[in-house]
């Protein structure tokens, strides 16, 4: 619902891959991913997920990050973008 009234124009079969893909991912351990990809591939052929701007969101967090003394680690940054992504 809200990814569809974000953008009313989308095609509905890529914003029911972004929604599968934003709640799923999280919670799969890296191992499981590949046997996701390849499930949401057959179910989605010719589909991609389009490139998000997350501009706003990885500057804030990068303050944020150096704000707290932590180190910008990749995989953290990514758990936090899933994180936002399944709440928004």
């Amino acid at each position: 619902g809200n990814l569809k009234r974000a953008e009313p124009d989308a095609d509905e079969m890529v914003l029911l891959l972004r929604a599968l893909q934003d709640v799923n991912i999280p919670k799969f351990l890296e191992m499981d991913l590949p046997l996701f990809e390849g499930i949401i591939s057959d179910l989605f052929p010719g589909k991609k997920r389009p490139e998000l701007d997350y501009g706003a969101l990885m500057r804030a967090m990068k303050e944020q990050i150096k704000h707290f003394g932590l180190q910008p680690v990749k995989f953290f940054i990514t758990k936090v973008i899933q994180l936002y992504e399944m709440i928004v």
